[in-house]
């Protein structure tokens, strides 16, 4: 995988990190919560409906850890956009260990709470970055005349 190609799946996993934030943090509003409240009865498998995210707590926590989540995208969007091209390795640094530490937490306490299939998901999500940052070219460095990965921002 070239790094122009990394960096076009960086952004556009980080895309999707910010948006499914947002999705998760309108749910804390009960006429948008439907397609997060799905999502949770398909993690606490078999799908019964019981996951209504009703409580003012869980909605509470929706709005919360939705926008951690979104805020979690966009910091990556910035390391990737300002970062990735010039210095793969410090934008790997900045992005790996809240990486691997959200999905080590994430998929823990997925397992603690009985919700064991969102940690598939969780899979998904971890190779939206994993992917790209392990697979991309380690050539020469942006603007030395050798790599032909110059992208205009």
């Amino acid at each position: 995988m070239t790094r122009t190609r990394a960096y076009h799946w960086l952004k556009g996993g980080s895309a999707f990190v910010t948006a499914t934030g947002l999705a998760v943090a309108l749910a804390a509003w009960p006429q948008t919560g439907a397609p997060i409240a799905l999502l949770a009865d398909l993690a606490f498998w078999p799908p019964d409906g019981a996951q209504s995210l009703a409580a003012g707590e869980t909605r509470l926590l929706a709005a919360i850890g939705g926008g951690v989540m979104a805020g979690w995208g966009v910091t990556m969007w910035r390391i990737v956009d300002r970062l990735y091209l010039e210095n793969p390795a410090l934008a790997r640094s900045f992005i790996m260990p809240g990486l691997l530490l959200w999905f080590a937490v994430d998929s823990l306490g997925s397992l603690i709470s009985g919700g064991a299939l969102n940690v598939v998901g969780n899979v998904g999500f971890l190779a939206l970055f994993m992917v790209p940052i392990l697979l991309a070219d380690r050539a020469a460095p942006i603007g030395s005349g050798a790599s032909g990965h110059e992208i205009a921002r």
